[in-house]
């Protein structure tokens, strides 16, 4: 199938649990024509998690207030409470409730399929 007909591209990251803390690095230069996007969804009902600040429990790409590290990149804070450094690259997450996040890739391009580029694995703050 040519990369052309390949609209939206999905891919389960992780899970995560009760009211601990996570990042997730997503590497400089996202193969995606489009955008990219993370969200994160409850196990039980398979809908987005909800949450009592964030309607859609998400950052992309196109998200004003996104934050690019010095490399590039983008550092995602997943958990609870509202980092210090602002709300821009959270995603809030309910204590006691269990999660899973999907990364899209809209447009995928080829280094995705070559896998010469991979997001980071979502991993306990060390912040």
């Amino acid at each position: 199938m040519p990369l052309s007909s390949h609209r939206r591209l999905t891919v389960i990251l992780s899970m995560g649990v009760l009211s601990e803390t996570y990042t997730l690095r997503i590497p400089r230069d996202v193969p995606a024509n489009n955008f990219w996007s993370f969200v994160i969804y409850d196990p039980q009902t398979r809908s987005m998690l909800q949450t009592p600040e964030q309607k859609f429990p998400s950052v992309n790409s196109m998200r004003e207030n996104l934050r690019t590290e010095s490399d590039g990149g983008v550092l995602l804070t997943i958990g609870p409470d509202r980092p210090a450094d602002g709300d821009g690259n959270w995603i809030q997450t309910r204590p006691g409730k269990g999660w899973f996040g999907i990364l899209r890739l809209y447009g995928p391009l080829e280094p995705w399929f070559a896998k010469t580029w991979r997001p980071g694995e979502v991993e306990p703050s060390q912040r």
